[in-house]
């Protein structure tokens, strides 16, 4: 019993808990999308568009990319946005574990 507990707070410490920080940076209101409309991009869409906001996420496991996305999906959409583009990403090492965590910032965007 004692050994189970001590794997549980192990493995409750390699288990980060991914955070999403949004920075309104738009003036007035736009009325919310629905999370599932948001699209993802990964360059600059050809449409013209407005900025709403910025949105960094920080603390994914590797594996965790469509979950990544649909967190930025979830806190783009209050902010009346049709999209959003990543506008960088990577890997960073975190702990004593040498265990690698996705991060990404991105820009909510809403088509004119």
């Amino acid at each position: 019993m004692r050994c189970l507990l001590i794997a549980i707070c192990i493995l409750s410490g390699l288990v980060g808990c991914a955070t999403v920080d949004v920075t309104k940076t738009s003036k007035g209101f736009d009325a919310p999308t629905k999370p599932n409309d948001v699209e993802i991009f990964q360059t600059r869409p050809d449409r013209p568009f407005t900025e709403l906001g910025s949105i960094a996420t920080t603390e994914w496991a590797p594996s965790d990319t469509a979950k990544l996305h649909n967190a930025l999906r979830e806190k783009a959409a209050p902010l009346g946005a049709n999209a959003v583009i990543i506008v960088s990403s990577g890997m960073a090492p975190t702990g004593s574990w040498g265990t690698m965590q996705m991060w990404s910032n991105a820009v909510a965007i809403r088509f004119k």
